[in-house]
């Protein structure tokens, strides 16, 4: 049975703060095992923070990044150099200040390459399934819908081997994502979830209820572990039942 972990702080900064802190220390204790890793990153505001902790961890400097493939959960269909883009988000707090491989930085396709979010979509999935990335860990964040990714309540489940997917209607904007798939998350060794406020704390506490199913977020779990990193305010319903 795989473990789960909740994890809870004071308050968003200390979510993101131990966040970046315990994933410091996965890398370098993963990096002593496999010559190569896969994370999936997530964008949103806990996320984006986790990010900017990890660059001001001092462990850091531990850890090779040139071997680390970088991913996405998902990503708005925009504009390569569009503000709300995860990537770029992501570039910004972190990536930019790191040695890496440019050709292990998996961004999902822009809006301006020219295609159209099917064709982008269609030609990301045939990228992942030639490389068949074996993900150590994905981080994800949270919507309070309980939405993770871009994956939605009251969608239909993709089709069975579907690893990425194109989302049309996403009711937050922009409308047109593209995102992996709860197959594609759930084939990860680890998944952490970060999750900070109090418009969340509804969402957590069915998340992590009987009836987690109900949510996206209950539905993704590792295939070792689960981690939750909770802020009081957002598990102030799951530890009052």
């Amino acid at each position: 049975m795989p473990e789960k972990i909740v994890n809870v702080y004071r308050d968003m900064t200390d979510v993101a703060v131990n966040t970046a802190s315990k994933l410091v220390e996965k890398l370098i204790a993963l990096q002593k095992l496999k010559p190569e890793l896969h994370l999936m990153l997530t964008g949103g505001t806990v996320g984006i923070a986790t990010l900017l902790a990890i660059r001001e961890n001092q462990l850091r400097s531990s850890v090779n990044f040139r071997n680390i493939h970088f991913w996405w959960g998902d990503e708005r269909f925009l504009n390569s150099n569009h503000n709300d883009r995860n990537a770029l988000q992501a570039r910004i707090a972190l990536l930019n200040f790191l040695d890496l491989d440019p050709k292990k930085i998996h961004e999902f396709p822009s809006s301006d390459n020219g295609l159209k979010l099917e064709v982008a979509t269609k030609q990301f999935s045939a990228k992942v399934n030639s490389i068949g990335p074996s993900f150590d860990l994905v981080l994800l964040g949270m919507g309070s819908d309980g939405h993770v990714a871009s994956l939605f309540p009251d969608r239909p489940t993709p089709a069975s081997g579907v690893m990425v997917l194109a989302e049309h209607h996403s009711p937050k904007p922009p409308a047109e994502r593209i995102t992996f798939t709860y197959e594609a998350i759930n084939s990860a060794a680890e998944v952490w979830i970060v999750v900070a406020g109090n418009d969340k704390r509804e969402a957590v506490s069915i998340g992590l209820g009987d009836n987690a199913g109900s949510l996206p977020v209950g539905r993704v779990n590792g295939i070792e572990k689960t981690q939750w990193f909770l802020d009081e305010s957002a598990g102030a319903l799951a530890f009052d039942r």
